[in-house]
């Protein structure tokens, strides 16, 4: 088999790559690629495709580059028999016990086998425990396609570093971590990534290396996070405003940055669960990790008895009150909803019987009601309130001006009334001193 020749016959525009799975990952990189050779984009949600077809980009991470993309996007399983080179970015979240949910990966392994031709090499990207590539996904696509892996395909894995929302550390300018079954298709995968990766590839020498990188290094910022919001939860109670004192330590060289906040999405808010599960199947049970994600995951609950807390102070009774929540995506700037960690604050205030009224013209509101039960409001269209939560930092809640916050609530309020839950810090400590309004920020 001619492995090592898939990447000229690449270039040369005599073979093609397919990508698997075309959602905030697949998507950018099969735009990326098609910018040098032949791509196909498969996905197995038609409205996903037909959308990516009319020049919709409902990721918003490549923007108005998807009317111009020379992507063949299809939910034709079959075309995968076209390409010799298949990158797999299919989505890696976990069960209502926290535990790995691998069924979107075998499913893509299965499909991948009823259309593998011989000499190719498939490369997994989505986020798994060590292991998961060779000891799942090959044995699927081995029996599905009836070719031995080794022989007649080759497998690799490259996890996927990609930011939704982010647009300075893009696809093109963060280093990949490469890796291959043996040096041919190692060798293979990296020329064939360097195509796209301007900042270059880091090739590690088994799948299990590659894989364990991913999760250990979101698990590292989920536990920095998970100690900020320790941090926060012990500043509140002592009366010291957080943000303060992290820009106090921020000022020596070695401080790390991190800052307290809900912890959700598809890598941080899940990926420890990977790593933790499959250490506890070894007979080691997480010391850290665990804690840490005990910690994150109660920071929606947290979030939301501090603005009960805060409209009892202010005389209100919280069932009566009208609460406003502004954002449910998990992160700022971004429409990606995925185990979003305002939906905590949301299930929170509903035990008190309270019903907030969220808004996010970011979100896809079909998303948010099927997956989360939320009818998304307008903007414009709120109703007056006695409680702002502003959950998520998205600019136009950043850019919000103090008169216009306070448009937000009832005529009727005194401004002692008016209860401000800032989340994310965005508003100036002076600024809201003076607004007279009652606040608390995380």
């Amino acid at each position: 088999m001619e492995f090592n020749n898939i990447y000229s016959r690449l270039v040369k525009g005599s073979e093609k790559l397919a990508l698997v799975g075309l959602g905030y990952v697949g998507m950018p990189i099969a735009v990326e690629f098609a910018k040098h050779i032949s791509v196909i984009g498969f996905d197995i949600n038609e409205k996903r495709i037909e959308e990516y077809k009319s020049g919709i980009d409902s990721t918003n991470e490549v923007g108005e580059a998807i009317k111009d993309t020379n992507v063949d996007f299809t939910s034709d399983a079959k075309r995968l028999s076209e390409a010799k080179f298949i990158i797999v970015a299919v989505p890696t979240p976990v069960k209502e016990d926290n535990s790995p949910d691998l069924r979107p990966v075998k499913g893509a392994s299965k499909t991948i086998g009823q259309n593998l031709t011989k000499g190719s090499i498939v490369v997994f990207e989505s986020t798994v425990y060590p292991g998961v590539t060779e000891d799942i996904c090959v044995p699927i696509i081995e029996e599905e396609s009836g070719l031995k892996c080794g022989t007649d395909w080759k497998i690799g894995y490259s996890p996927e570093r990609i930011n939704p929302g982010d647009r300075v550390h893009t696809l093109t300018n963060i280093k990949k971590v490469v890796s291959g079954m043996d040096e041919e298709s190692a060798r293979e995968i990296k020329k064939v990534y360097d195509i796209v990766i301007k900042a270059g590839t880091f090739p590690v020498s088994t799948l299990r290396t590659a894989e364990a990188v991913k999760v250990v290094e979101n698990s590292q910022r989920d536990i920095n996070i998970a100690f900020m919001n320790e941090v926060a939860m012990i500043c509140d109670r002592m009366g010291i405003d957080t943000n303060e004192v992290l820009a106090g330590m921020n000022t020596k060289w070695n401080a790390l940055g991190f800052k307290p906040g809900l912890v959700g999405g598809h890598c941080i808010g899940v990926d420890p669960y990977y790593l933790t599960n499959a250490a506890e199947k070894l007979g080691y049970h997480s010391q850290i990790i665990l804690n840490g994600r005990k910690v994150n995951d109660s920071m929606g609950a947290y979030v939301a008895d501090a603005a009960i807390k805060q409209m009892i102070e202010a005389g209100m009774a919280p069932k009566k009150a009208t609460v406003v929540l502004l954002g449910i995506t998990f992160k700022e700037n971004c429409p990606d909803t995925r185990n979003s960690k305002v939906v905590d604050i949301i299930n929170r205030l509903k035990e008190f019987e309270i019903e907030p009224i969220v808004s996010d013209d970011w979100a896809d509101r079909e998303i948010a009601k099927k997956e989360y039960g939320v009818n998304l409001v307008d903007y414009d269209s709120l109703p007056k309130a006695d409680c702002v939560i502003v959950a998520v930092g998205h600019n136009e809640y950043r850019s919000l001006p103090m008169m216009k916050i306070k448009e937000l609530f009832k005529d009727d309020l005194d401004d002692s009334e008016k209860v401000l839950i800032d989340v994310k810090s965005l508003y100036r400590i002076d600024e809201l001193e003076a607004s007279g309004m009652k606040f608390w920020r995380l």
